[in-house]
């Protein structure tokens, strides 16, 4: 429902010509077993990247993703080196405005079948 995760999940789809990153809704139920699996606090409600074994949050999940996208995306990790309370305030300020900023969908899109293959 929310434009601007959607036009996140977009855009790494778009970025991400290795096919690198798999999706899956907190709601969903593979989102569910995730969140069980790797114990991820209830309360989260963030991007969450599950790598190599491990669930990062928040603007560390984000700067991990850019990291591995292609084009210029990977130099924004360089605000991995920004103290985590700045980093995540703008995270936590961005998200919390997310439907006044970007607004919301009343239909989901369906994806494309080659789309579909990187949704858990």
């Amino acid at each position: 429902m929310c434009n601007f995760c959607d036009s996140s999940v977009q855009f790494i789809i778009k970025n991400d010509q290795a096919a690198y990153f798999q999706f899956a809704s907190i709601q969903s139920e593979a989102g569910k077993a995730l969140l069980v699996e790797y114990k991820i606090p209830e309360n989260i409600d963030s991007v969450i990247l599950i790598e190599q074994g491990k669930a990062y949050f928040e603007s560390t999940a984000a700067l991990k993703i850019c990291r591995k996208l292609d084009g210029l995306w990977p130099v924004c990790y360089v605000f991995i080196f920004l103290p985590l309370f700045i980093r995540n305030t703008v995270y936590r300020i961005v998200a919390k405005n997310r439907y006044r900023l970007f607004g919301r969908k009343k239909v989901c899109l369906m994806p494309t079948p080659v789309q579909r293959k990187r949704f858990l």
